[in-house]
């Protein structure tokens, strides 16, 4: 059946003329045929692949707020004649006086936690249904690059409301960098820029957080994408639909993923832009977890907030560093607290190669795997949880939140490290030869 495109190319009209006058110097329609309209994606999709395309839409929500910010806010930390930073009072300008600036600003940071949201449950689906196992590999590793990058992104970009979080919080995270031996002193102030954080540190992560990261974070979504069509997509069942082709070469169990799965989507984003607006409209800042209170006060060097959190994507990881309280081999336990917080992230890259199962999807994986995942779900989330509370905190007031939070580290890197074992010992079901819808 003829495209659209197509129909238009033969039937001599403007609109016609003109596409085929660009796809003979662009290859615009092999470009659609290849991506969209004949690209067979599996027919048994269900409701966790709404979050592929769901982060592809805040990406672009967060580039085009971006956009317009930028066209009113000053990264600057000098005082203005009120005494307030001229970075901290541009922000206030955009909220009050630009026409719309509010909603535009509420767009963007809750669009930030918005895409951890739909990237952390769209990871969490590549581990449900083994969307890591071969042939898949470089798109998981893609994906890691890309959440690597969105932890950047939001790092550098918190700080420029210039608020007492932001300057704290910044404060605390370089510093970590200094206890890496030899070259940590000098690479804090590498990032900084200064001795402390500074005008120098706010320009610099201007600079990151508008030009540097989203230019490598869009090329790793490009890399990502291309990879995914090269191989074609998982599905629930784990099964490769390229194995069974008609005579035309088309995948028995697939379907174009254009009109049906685009249509599909939108439903997904209709869902989606429903909610995005109830919290934009009535709880941006979600009582605190999205934008804490802290930060809408002035940035102030002489005075430390009670206590100094990053923001609740960033919690679980904090947790891992917090958790270790001990030096090893002669080395201080903020070093090794660092060296857990980033190997929390990397050690999910090597998922491809860990995993020894006989079956990628949770559909046909016995208990043992069953189990595991559930625990390190929860224990994940509990991390996230105690990274929000002060160290001295404790569940109802009688069991310490240090503790739990330890044994939970401990386990975070014992899934990973003991999968390879655990997950070979597993008994699976056998794996059918077709999708079962």
């Amino acid at each position: 059946m003829a495209s659209t495109a197509e129909k238009y190319k033969s039937d001599g009209s403007l609109a016609g003329n003109a596409l085929e006058w660009v796809d003979a110097r662009f290859p615009a329609m092999a470009l659609y045929k290849e991506h969209l309209s004949e690209y067979y994606a599996p027919k048994n999709f269900n409701f966790w692949y709404f979050f592929g395309s769901l982060a592809l839409l805040v990406l672009v929500n967060q580039i085009v707020t971006g956009i317009f910010l930028v066209m009113h806010y000053k990264p600057d930390a000098a005082l203005n004649a009120s005494g307030v930073p001229v970075a901290f009072a541009s922000v206030e300008y955009i909220m009050r006086d630009v026409p719309l600036g509010w909603i535009i600003r509420y767009m963007h940071s809750t669009g930030a936690s918005a895409f951890f949201v739909v990237v952390y449950l769209h990871m969490f689906r590549g581990m449900l249904y083994g969307s890591y196992r071969k042939p898949r590999e470089l798109i998981w590793l893609f994906g890691i690059g890309i959440f690597l990058c969105l932890m950047a992104e939001a790092f550098f970009g918190y700080l420029l409301p210039w608020g007492q979080m932001s300057f704290w919080g910044a404060q605390v995270i370089v510093n970590l960098f200094s206890a890496i031996p030899i070259v940590g002193p000098d690479l804090s102030v590498f990032i900084r820029g200064d001795f402390v954080v500074s005008d120098a540190t706010l320009n610099r992560f201007f600079s990151f957080h508008v030009i540097a990261i989203p230019l490598v974070l869009l090329g790793l979504v490009a890399a990502h994408l291309i990879a995914l069509h090269e191989v074609g997509s998982n599905n629930p069942d784990g099964v490769e639909i390229k194995k069974h082709k008609n005579e035309k070469g088309i995948p028995l169990d697939g379907i174009p993923f254009h009109p049906y799965y685009t249509v599909k989507d939108m439903v997904g984003v209709v869902v989606f832009l429903m909610v995005f607006t109830v919290v934009i409209c009535f709880m941006p800042e979600f009582g605190g977890y999205f934008l804490e209170w802290n930060n809408f006060i002035p940035a102030d060097p002489l005075k430390t907030p009670p206590h100094i959190a990053p923001v609740w994507y960033f919690t679980p990881f904090y947790s891992l560093l917090r958790a270790v309280t001990y030096p090893f081999l002669g080395i201080d336990a903020k070093f090794w607290g660092v060296v857990a917080m980033g190997g929390g992230v990397v050690i999910m890259a090597f998922l491809p190669w860990l995993d020894r199962s006989a079956a990628k999807s949770i559909r046909y994986r016995g208990k043992i795997y069953k189990t595991m995942l559930a625990i390190w779900v929860v224990g994940f989330m509990l991390l996230g949880f105690l990274g929000t509370k002060p160290p001295s905190y404790a569940f109802f007031g009688v069991i310490p939140g240090a503790p739990v939070a330890q044994i939970l580290s401990v386990y975070y890197f014992l899934y990973f490290i003991t999968m390879p074992w655990w997950s070979k010992a597993d008994k699976c079901k056998p794996e059918p030869e077709r999708v079962t819808g």
